[in-house]
């Protein structure tokens, strides 16, 4: 470890603190600066994420979507559950432990097909075109599935030097059909981390999702919704971290001073999802519950050193001949 950051760790109080607690009062020279009044109370910070999370209403068995470049699936409980990341006692609100999980490219894999395999700027190549050619097809049609590890995996298998796979191409194979794939396979990857949840009692009865694929993306969430086999609701805000960032100021101000006196108050209170809520459909979720179960054995058998016969060693193998020949 670098001795620099000794210097990091100086500067860092030894306790930590919550979005709950105040921070200090805003100044008068940043008063001045934002049109506020000053020596209002201002709260402790967090990640961005993590106030998304606040922002589309999170608690106990609501698990929340950041849904964009990358995902943030995120969560609160009390147990260690393995494969998480990020799992940090009051991260995300107070009382509990904020659990954080995701998937390392999504809307990357998207653009990634887009801007280097489709040709970039042509009407052929857009998200819309190959977004309303992909909607055309049934669950299944295309023949084709893939790994969502372009950009390795996060969660479940913590592991970087994996990478993406495309199973069942012919010489009939689409730009729509491909596209297609790439979504599902994000959905899959999706249930991965939602079923690892499960698997250690953190039951998700509510899923609200948020981010730009969530408001801009009808084919994704619906996808989402059948593979996922569960309503998947959308976040009524578009800016849910700065949202989350103005609860915890009203929490931080506190009731007598016009906020809130706990984030489940300012939860009722300031957030809400959209009316629309994309439900799964029952033929849908029957061919992609045999999908997924296929997928299963292809993120185990290339993720993992226990699955029999596996795969394991192939990506990295690749990698390191890769890295060889460019030197």
């Amino acid at each position: 470890i670098d001795p620099a950051l000794a210097r990091v760790r100086r500067t860092l109080p030894d306790k930590a603190y919550s979005v709950a607690d105040v921070a200090g009062h805003l100044t008068e020279q940043w008063a001045k600066k934002l049109g506020l009044p000053a020596g209002i109370p201002v709260a402790v910070g967090a990640f961005d994420a993590h106030l998304g999370a606040v922002g589309s209403g999170i608690a106990p068995g609501v698990m929340v979507k950041i849904l964009g470049t990358s995902t943030c699936d995120m969560g609160q409980a009390l147990p260690d559950i393995p494969g998480l990341c990020g799992i940090v006692p009051e991260s995300i609100l107070p009382g509990y432990y904020g659990l954080e999980a995701g998937q390392s490219a999504v809307g990357d894999i998207f653009n990634w097909f887009v801007n280097y395999i489709e040709p970039g700027g042509t009407r052929r190549g857009r998200h819309e075109t190959l977004t309303k050619d992909a909607r055309k097809l049934r669950p299944g049609e295309s023949g084709l599935l893939g790994l969502d590890w372009h950009n390795g995996n996060r969660t479940v298998l913590v592991d970087q030097r994996l990478t993406g796979l495309l199973l069942g191409m012919t010489l009939h194979t689409t730009p729509a059909e491909i596209y297609r794939a790439l979504i599902e396979s994000t959905a899959f990857g999706a249930r991965v981390i939602m079923e690892r949840f499960e698997e250690y009692g953190v039951r998700a009865k509510r899923v609200v999702n948020c981010g730009g694929i969530a408001t801009k993306n009808p084919l994704v969430m619906q996808i989402l919704a059948d593979v996922m086999n569960r309503p998947m609701e959308v976040s009524r805000s578009a800016q849910t971290c700065a949202l989350g960032a103005a609860m915890a100021g009203a929490v931080a101000a506190g009731k007598q001073a016009g906020g809130h006196a706990n984030f489940e108050d300012a939860a009722a209170k300031m957030t809400g999802v959209q009316r629309h809520v994309y439900k799964p459909t029952l033929d849908s979720v029957a061919v992609y519950d045999r999908l997924y179960r296929m997928y299963r054995r292809l993120h185990d058998a290339f993720g993992t050193r226990e699955y029999k016969d596996g795969l394991f060693e192939v990506m990295k193998e690749l990698l390191d001949i890769r890295d060889k020949v460019r030197g």
